[in-house]
């Protein structure tokens, strides 16, 4: 509220300072006033309109041949960009962007677009684009929007997809932009350039949804309302442009040093000035200081607030003195206290004395009272837990083995930091040694919500009953601390990940190798959602998941992110590891079974591409292993993706290939109801590897490819230390790893 006041001071000023103060040549050079209006559109000091009227590098280029005149930045008009406001206070300039939007008339026919949106400001040197007040927009059902950026030498690149199914799904007028019906995200700090990618795609939606959008712009001003998608009114309203925000600063020359300015061409004229560093790339701005309001920026623009004549703002229930830069409160005569928070009292009394102490002793008796009773719940709840467990230990009885807290504690020698092999999200993971020298894996959690914790005992019990070959296997637990541990197998031989990724001499592996990996996971996997009492979602399929044992064969681990299918068959997305996410999951933040039949088909990808599901390409840019071979598939060009190891001109290997692929895509549908089961999937990877197997020279390339892999890893007898980088079934635990 004070430097709205502020403002409106300073503008009765600016005339008569005009007019009367001389300023340097970096300054006002001139006696004559100077224009503070271009149209409507109020341009303050170190801005202007002519040479001597202006800051270098402040121009404002005024065209007074439109009704009203028109503002834009600098003095170049083919800079084009127009000027909506300035802000002297807050180092801000509003200006209109122009953004970019495609309209369809069918499904994939546009009829009218414009994707030249951009803006360069590494002219402008002293504007950046505002982090902190624009935000990059797209607006559209199944809208996927893409920006570039330039910060010094380096590109920048981001986007967001919006989607909706109708325009009752979406977020509503007035709602936020969470990516129903439209999405945003933000920008970093010190970009001079921005441009709009343009991604041209077929839009199912046109009949409801005939134009969608993207553009940088301010974040306060754009709220969502529906008619933006059911019609093109939001590109007739906005055809000047949307609002931008651009952070200006003093960038040309000297420095700011806890608040004093440091230049030969100082910026700071008022008195009452000081400086501070801008948070927007380099340079500074100037302000008044406490008690001042106006243009530090001009010799005598700062002037003296007189706060008595503003209560509302600078409260005194008492006598008020204006002084230089502050104001003195005091209680009237015969009170005292604070009279700025309306405590000014009568002289203190004998009663009030009285009534005081008893307050006090009335205070500290209710204290030891509190005291007690707190003492009292804590107690109770110690033996409620005390309850709990012998509940727990009975519930437990013939399903699977409660160590003691003592048992883990000498497995792992006390928690040592040698035995963790394993640290990720949801605790750590040990190398432990019980008394009978069997080698265990041992999740030691973090701290949970006390109402998670009896759901997290009952899945335990849940877990304890599945017993495949292809899962690693829960052999107990510790239910003698807040957050269950738990004890699984160990198994030797790493990760599906490592195996694939990390093998630093680059082996061959042989596709009745990768199918036959393949076909255990998907069993493992098919067992979970079908084949027990209750089905279990597994939630985070990847190949960092996947455990090879002294045979290599395949066991799902990890099931920190699983669920118990409750009977609507959905569950909350507790957490995804980037390339393996289902899509429709980022938009309802539900799984189902179908996204880990999504999840498995990225991991199939991994088996025939032998690239990691967030890849590095040739050009050095990150891509999605999904995104990349589903755009391949369209243009049936997907076959240069896959491993050359396994491409061959056999007729018999290249169609197993082929059906790999197509099994690999139909798990990647976007829609979940397009995708098939894993017992689907189980059945025709079993065909595949009968077919595979059948083939002549296939069970002499098999044996041969195992003898190999073999020579490579360590046999168990080789991992059992304390200091062994093997894995186990509970955590993700190389650093390497997608999570």
């Amino acid at each position: 509220m004070a430097s709205l006041i502020m403002k409106g001071h300073f503008f009765l000023y600016l005339p008569l300072i005009s007019c009367l103060i001389i300023l340097p040549s970096t300054a006002v050079a001139s006696a004559l006033p100077c224009p503070d209006k271009c149209g409507d559109i109020t341009i303050p000091y170190p801005f202007g309109t002519r040479p001597e009227c202006h800051r270098d590098g402040f121009n404002i280029m005024c065209n007074e041949s439109t009704t009203p005149p028109k503002a834009f930045l600098g003095s170049d008009p083919a800079t084009s960009i127009e000027l909506k406001d300035i802000n002297v206070t807050s180092g801000e300039a509003r200006v209109y962007m122009r953004f970019g939007y495609r309209c369809y008339n069918k499904i994939d026919h546009i009829n009218e677009s414009f994707n030249s949106s951009y803006m360069n400001l590494t002219d402008l040197h002293i504007y950046l684009f505002s982090n902190r007040r624009n935000k990059f927009t797209a607006i559209g059902c199944l809208n996927l929007a893409f920006m570039e950026g330039i910060k010094g030498n380096y590109t920048y690149l981001s986007g967001c997809t919006s989607f909706c199914e109708s325009l009752n799904s979406t977020t509503g007028n007035n709602g936020s932009c969470n990516g129903l019906g439209c999405c945003q995200t933000s920008i970093p700090a010190g970009l001079t350039y921005y441009g709009l990618l343009s991604v041209d795609y077929n839009n199912s939606n046109w009949k409801f949804n005939p134009c969608m959008y993207g553009m940088l712009v301010e974040e306060e001003w754009y709220k969502f309302r529906r008619e933006d998608l059911s019609s093109n009114n939001f590109l007739t309203k906005n055809q000047k442009g949307v609002p931008l925000v651009l952070d200006w600063a003093i960038r040309d020359s000297g420095t700011c040093h806890n608040g004093v300015e440091q230049s030969r061409n100082p910026a700071c004229l008022s008195n009452h000035s000081s400086c501070y560093n801008t948070s927007n790339g380099e340079g500074y701005l100037c302000q008044c200081k406490h008690g001042f309001e106006g243009n530090p920026y001009i010799p005598g623009g700062c002037l003296d607030i007189d706060e008595c004549k503003f209560p509302d703002i600078y409260p005194c229930h008492g006598n008020c003195t204006n002084t230089e830069g502050s104001y003195e409160c005091s209680c009237r005569k015969g009170t005292r206290g604070n009279a700025t928070i309306k405590n000014c009292t009568d002289n203190f009394p004998l009663p009030a004395r009285v009534v005081i102490i008893s307050c006090i002793l009335g205070i500290a008796v209710l204290l030891g009272v509190c005291f007690v009773l707190v003492w009292y719940q804590q107690h109770k709840r110690h033996m409620k837990e005390k309850e709990e467990y012998n509940r727990y230990y009975q519930m437990m009885d013939n399903h699977l083995r409660v160590f003691s807290k003592k048992q883990i504690e000498n497995a792992t020698d006390n928690y040592n930091d040698d035995h963790v092999i394993g640290r990720g999200g949801q605790g750590n993971v040990y190398q432990g040694l019980l008394e009978n020298n069997q080698v265990v894996a041992i999740k030691k959690a973090k701290e949970v919500e006390e109402t998670q914790r009896a759901e997290f005992v009952n899945e335990i019990i849940l877990l304890s009953q599945i017993n495949h070959k292809n899962i690693v296997r829960l052999l107990g637990c510790c239910l003698e601390v807040k957050i269950p541990m738990l004890v699984y197998e160990f198994v030797p031989n790493g990760t599906l990940f490592e195996f694939l990724h990390r093998n630093s001499s680059r082996r061959s592996i042989s596709l009745g190798t990768r199918l036959k990996i393949a076909l255990d996971s998907a069993v493992a996997l098919d067992h979970l959602h079908s084949s027990i009492t209750r089905s279990i979602i597994h939630g985070d399929v990847k190949s960092a998941n996947i455990l090879l044992d002294a045979d290599y064969t395949a066991k799902v681990s990890d099931f920190g992110a699983s669920s118990v299918v409750p009977v609507n068959e959905i569950v909350e997305i507790v957490h995804f590891s980037h390339g393996y996410v289902d899509p429709e999951c980022l938009y309802t933040e539900i799984i189902t079974k179908k996204s880990d039949v999504y999840s498995f088909g990225v991991v199939m990808l991994e088996l025939l591409t032998r690239k990691e599901a967030v890849y590095i390409d040739e050009k050095g840019e990150k891509q999605s292993l999904a995104i990349s071979f589903l755009s391949k598939a369209k243009k049936n060009e997907h076959r240069e993706m896959l491993d050359v190891e396994i491409v061959t001109n056999e007729e018999n290997v290249m169609e197993v290939l082929q059906e790999i692929c197509e099994i690999a895509l139909q798990c990647l549908s976007p829609k979940g109801e397009d995708r098939p089961t894993m017992s689907q999937v189980v059945e025709e990877l079993q065909k595949l590897v009968r077919f595979h197997n059948s083939s002549p020279g296939q069970q002499v390339d098999q044996e041969d490819q195992i003898e190999s892999l073999l020579e490579k890893f360590p046999s168990i007898s080789d991992v059992s230390g304390p200091n062994s980088t093997q894995y186990s079934a509970v955590l993700e635990i190389s650093a390497g790893a997608p999570r």
